[in-house]
């Protein structure tokens, strides 16, 4: 980011189909985060992570980031948000230029860049991220820092990912309706990464799984870099609705059973222990409805068997196959159901372990969990000074040379990577 936006707090709106979170940070020295002030507000007129509904996605952005600007005491003009729907589309460009043997210069590098921007260009589509891995020299791969080698071939791998651009300008539209400019929008599996992986991890292999209330996301990190994603339509309000319709309760109701008492593996103590559930339509004053906590287990298990299964399959798609010791990484909202993790790991066959993002002074514990992951990894990614985000709906006239999608993407392979 700019200098002038280290100055200034950075505000991080993640906006879920069940939750509208917001964030707002101080940068200090050495990048350290402090927190200023958070929001949440329940999400409506979001579902499967679109936005449905205008005015009660406004109402519910307005709410959130008005409660993190007076905890704080500042008012913020712009914010960095999320998008974790279906849709993203992740790809891998490479570009190679010829050298003929003499050692790689920086205009070398330029003209490496100019062969890149054809091929990060998606038709039809809109790029939010392009990250440059490393350098190729000939056949050598790896390669850092090129200039001052002696190479016939120069290459780069972009790995590009983009997004339909409807849902996006819906997004967009939204926050500029509560009074907001849009910084960024950031697919959610780059930020959630961000968030809960470490470098080691990303560097050796890990697949990251976002548990949403509406979407699952699937991600396979290595080298450092997200390699490709999967998007699964199912997430942790499914199991609510499952449960609000196997015992007719309201999903309200469903949910607190689902937190209090439900859980991913099963025990013989689950026959004996009685539940109550008022149910819908039940007369005031009438003996609620009791389940033991075995039938509640049933239908949890149906979903989450449905659940794993699917991102199972994810995984071999995306070509996570490789030794059992390489990881699982369970984040979301929907990672915080009991045992869910254990479970996973006994389906996969690999070690999962739960998400929790990286602690920035000042967090609260209700914001320290899987659920927000997403959130704190936005503010994370605008500290950084990475500036390989594309701006969604910013008029051409208020963009600095910069900041198009090719300007930073060169700002980044020249050293900002």
């Amino acid at each position: 980011m700019a200098a002038s936006s280290e100055q200034q707090p950075i505000a991080a709106l993640d906006i879920g189909s069940s939750k509208v979170s917001a964030l707002i940070v101080a940068p200090g020295e050495e990048g350290r985060l402090t927190v200023l002030g958070t929001g949440q507000r329940e999400s409506r007129g979001v579902k499967r992570g679109y936005i449905t509904d205008m005015a009660a996605s406004e109402f519910a952005v307005r709410e959130a980031v008005e409660l993190a600007e007076r905890m704080s005491g500042v008012t913020v003009e712009d914010v960095w948000a999320s998008y974790g729907a279906g849709g993203l589309v992740s790809d891998l460009a490479n570009v190679e230029v010829e050298l003929g043997g003499h050692p790689v210069e920086q205009s070398d590098i330029d003209e490496l860049l100019s062969a890149g921007r054809a091929a990060i260009d998606r038709t039809g589509q809109v790029v939010l991220h392009a990250h440059p891995a490393l350098y190729t020299i000939d056949r050598a791969q790896g390669v850092q820092q090129p200039i001052g080698l002696f190479a016939n071939r120069l290459g780069v791998d972009i790995h590009v990912i983009a997004a339909d651009p409807a849902p996006l300008r819906n997004i967009d539209t939204v926050i500029r309706s509560a009074h907001l400019g849009v910084r960024a929008i950031v697919a959610s599996p780059i930020a959630a990464a961000l968030a809960c992986l470490s470098d080691e991890e990303r560097e050796l292999g890990v697949a990251l799984v976002e548990l949403g209330a509406d979407v699952t996301n699937v991600s396979v990190h290595y080298g450092g870099m997200l390699l490709g994603l999967r998007s699964i339509d199912l997430g942790a309000r499914d199991i609510t609705n499952d449960i609000a319709t196997a015992f007719a309760v309201q999903r309200r109701d469903a949910e607190r059973l689902k937190c209090f008492y439900g859980s991913a593996m099963t025990s013989p103590r689950d026959n004996h222990e009685m539940i109550e559930a008022a149910q819908i339509g039940a007369e005031q004053g009438a003996e609620p409805m009791k389940i033991t906590r075995a039938q509640l287990m049933m239908v949890i298990r149906q979903r989450i068997e449905e659940l794993t299964n699917q991102v199972e399959a994810a995984l071999k798609e995306l070509g996570f196959t490789g030794p059992v010791g390489r990881q699982v990484v369970l984040t979301g909202g929907g990672a915080e159901l009991k045992n869910i993790a254990d479970y996973m790991q006994g389906v996969l066959g690999r070690a999962v372990r739960l998400g929790r993002p990286k602690q920035i002074a000042g967090l609260p514990d209700a914001h320290s969990g899987p659920a927000f992951s997403t959130l704190v990894g936005l503010a994370l990614l605008a500290a950084s000074g990475t500036s390989d985000i594309r701006d969604i709906g910013m008029p051409p006239t208020q963009r600095k040379k910069s900041t198009g999608m090719f300007g930073r993407l060169m700002t980044a392979m020249k050293g900002g990577f």
